[in-house]
């Protein structure tokens, strides 16, 4: 990993190496992004919900089933 790009929580600059660490807004947006498209449709993916992952293997899955289903290339839903 060549850099790491996060917001300006000052808690960052002690923690990542000075010479990885990029603190900007345009290189996270799309992140963000995809991380609230996740807590949306995955209730395994939400904040003090009782739905959970119990295995990393069904998160993986999930995640990629929703990935299929929101670019059109997976077929079971139609």
């Amino acid at each position: 990993m060549g850099r790491i790009a996060s917001d300006y929580w000052s808690p960052y600059e002690h923690i990542i190496p000075k010479e990885k660490h990029i603190q900007t807004k345009a290189e996270t947006f799309t992140v963000e992004g995809y991380n609230s498209l996740f807590r949306h449709f995955l209730a395994r993916m939400r904040r003090k919900s009782k739905c959970y992952s119990k295995s990393v293997e069904m998160l993986q899955l999930s995640l990629l089933l929703l990935m299929h289903h929101r670019n059109g290339t997976i077929s079971i839903f139609n």
